[in-house]
């Protein structure tokens, strides 16, 4: 574990954008401001234009609002919290440029830019929160229906509001006069694992929007996603990496708390995509990150690992310049001496300060699925070892972490003869430990040994697992007062006193450094 931090990760990508239809990357360039279809006063307009006679009697309410707001960090927890899709761009600019993040000029680099979003008629923000209406908007799905609004085609209604406002080139070819809710499959490859077929993006989030009308679905685990809503123009998609099991991965530029992968503009009946170690390095990253984490919370129940699963909202950056990874568990209260995390890390510590991750992903050296297959499961082993020990212990753990790696010149994990060397001692001889384990059971073949080169010797706990002491059973062991490896094998032999002799045997065997 080695707490890593390059302002070329995943989330301030510099990668550029590709062709037509590929995934876009940098800021988003808009252009100038359109008139909304959606806007109460050009859908009244569409109306008149298709049902002169009729219009009169038909009152066109505001549906939604389309405001813009400037919350702070706790505040922005706050709206997602409340369920709010929200946008780090206007809805109702052309976009000259796709990008996967905007920053407004106007708003400073240290903090969150302008968020954009459409919220119920009537709806109420958190006191305190800044607000600015920039339209009323009529969305004929979220209307209340009434006898005036039966036997009008909406769909017709929109069309024409489009027509009118001067988009008709955004209008997708009506079929039989038809909208479409959006599906399709995301999938990607893993050539080591599965027949090498391909297999589902599970639990990531796929979101569409034309102007204000915009919804959106997760995957499901074969990577299925159906959209609720329909469309009768070619929407914008996007991926977004807030996984439905809680999680997200990277941030988007400085501020939204997860990744997003653009795919620009696709038609209505829904977009498919196949992501191979080929694909866009950003996006390929991502969603092997995505599908490592979705799997390890998936197998951490009593009928399969029977572990402690890591928290709900663990928050993920990915580095492709750096090869080590980390879990310094910062987002969910573990702390780090401000001296000794800016001598590490210099102008970088305020940026980890600010956006507290709790994993890192170095992918330098992580070429195809399976190399980041390993390094997100040895992670998630360590924020596991979190959940049972607390963040008193895993200040002592991260703190000898940075400290090996800045005395002894670039050495992660020490000699093992320093202060507080215990805690990295059971927690990576749990974290290889399982990371091969995993590996083995995902692959097939001979179990890896990772990790065996170090002092801290992880084949202890295989040799144990081979004998009949299985995972979760070490894991118990794992527990806030063991912080060394005598009181590691002290607590399993007291858990599991059948197995003494085979416990003093082998780590008598690695006894040494």
């Amino acid at each position: 574990m080695l707490l890593p931090v390059s302002c070329n990760q995943d989330g301030f990508s510099t990668e550029t954008p590709g062709t037509e239809g590929a995934v876009y990357h940098g800021m988003i360039e808009l252009g100038e401001r359109m008139e909304d279809p959606y806007a109460v006063k050009n859908i009244t307009r569409a109306l008149e234009s298709l049902y002169p006679t009729r219009a009169q009697r038909v009152d066109i309410t505001p549906t939604d609002l389309y405001v813009r707001v400037l919350p702070t960090h706790e505040q922005y927890e706050e709206l997602v919290r409340l369920g709010l899709q929200l946008f780090d761009h206007p809805l109702d600019y052309q976009i000259v440029r796709e990008g996967d993040y905007y920053q407004d000029p106007e708003v400073g680099d240290d903090r969150i830019t302008w968020q954009y979003t459409v919220v119920p008629a009537g709806f109420s923000l958190p006191e305190g929160i800044r607000c600015e209406l920039l339209d009323q908007c009529y969305i004929a799905e979220h209307a209340t229906p009434t006898r005036e609004l039966e036997d009008i085609d909406w769909q017709a209604v929109e069309r024409e509001s489009y027509r009118l406002t001067g988009h008709s080139d955004l209008l997708s070819p009506p079929v039989r006069g038809e909208s479409f809710a959006p599906s399709g499959r995301i999938t990607i490859e893993d050539p080591e694992a599965n027949g090498g077929k391909p297999f589902g993006v599970a639990g990531v989030k796929v979101s569409c929007n034309t102007f204000v009308k915009f919804s959106s679905a997760y995957t499901d685990r074969d990577g299925y996603y159906e959209i609720p809503a329909s469309f009768t123009t070619n929407p914008r998609y996007r991926l977004v990496f807030k996984n439905e099991k809680g999680f997200g991965i990277g941030i988007n530029m400085i501020l939204v708390p997860a990744s997003v992968s653009t795919l620009g503009k696709n038609g209505p009946e829904g977009v498919d995509l196949h992501v191979t170690s080929a694909s866009d390095g950003a996006l390929f990253r991502r969603c092997a990150v995505n599908n490592a984490a979705y799997e390890y919370y998936e197998r951490c129940t009593e009928d399969d690992m029977d572990i402690k699963a890591p928290p709900k909202d663990l928050r993920f950056w990915i580095f492709p310049h750096l090869s080590s990874s980390s879990t310094c568990m910062l987002r969910h209260g573990a702390v780090l001496d401000n001296k000794l995390l800016s001598k590490y890390l210099g102008g970088g510590a305020k940026i980890v300060k600010q956006f507290v991750p709790d994993i890192t992903v170095g992918t330098k050296d992580a070429v195809e699925y399976a190399d980041i297959y390993q390094a997100v499961t040895h992670e998630m082993s360590h924020a596991s070892h979190y959940m049972q020990v607390g963040n008193a212990y895993w200040d002592k753990y991260i703190s000898y972490i940075i400290s090996s790696f800045v005395l002894s010149g670039g050495e992660s994990y020490g000699t093992g003869t320093e202060p507080e060397a215990g805690c990295c001692e059971v927690g990576e001889m749990w974290a290889y430990y399982n990371q091969a384990k995993m590996y083995g059971e995902r692959y097939g073949g001979v179990t890896p040994t990772f990790g065996s080169s170090f002092w801290f010797r992880p084949q202890i706990l295989r040799y144990l697992d081979e004998r009949g002491l299985g995972r979760s059973q070490i894991f118990r062991a794992l527990t806030s007062a063991v912080d060394d490896r005598e009181k590691f094998r002290d607590k399993l032999c007291s858990l599991y006193p059948a197995y003494q002799s085979v416990i003093d045997q082998v780590f008598e065997r690695y006894s040494d450094h």
